[in-house]
């Protein structure tokens, strides 16, 4: 799998990062470190716990990082989150986080994919 099947995979845009970070080395570093980084576990059990201030920091930061990485899906589905816990719960939060689960779930099965194809 190359990198732009597994951005394909995962409905993100490697030409975008690819303009931005201009190395296959260079991304491929910052995708395969995306996996470790545990914002997503903390949007998990903030969400669980109705600790809403750090679900949204989470998501804030989950949106950031697919900003940057130009991870296009989780990046739609983490904004929208994001700003409905802006000011705290509202009910829609639920389906959301539900939607960046998934999201989620379909980007990094895409990099163990690529991780796996390349043996890193």
């Amino acid at each position: 799998m190359t990198l732009q099947e597994c951005y394909a995979a995962m409905g993100g845009d490697y030409d975008d990062v690819a303009g931005r970070l201009r190395s296959d080395r260079l991304i491929q570093k910052f995708v395969l470190k995306f996996a470790e980084d545990g914002s997503y576990q903390l949007l998990v059990d903030s969400m669980a716990a109705k600790n809403y201030d750090d679900a949204f920091r989470a998501a804030h930061t989950i949106k950031g990082v697919c900003q940057n990485l130009g991870f296009t899906r989780l990046l739609d589905s983490s904004s929208r989150l994001s700003e409905a816990l802006r000011h705290g719960y509202t009910p829609e939060a639920d389906g959301l986080a539900e939607q960046v689960g998934r999201d989620y779930q379909d980007t990094i099965g895409a990099i163990q994919a690529f991780q796996a194809s390349v043996g890193a």
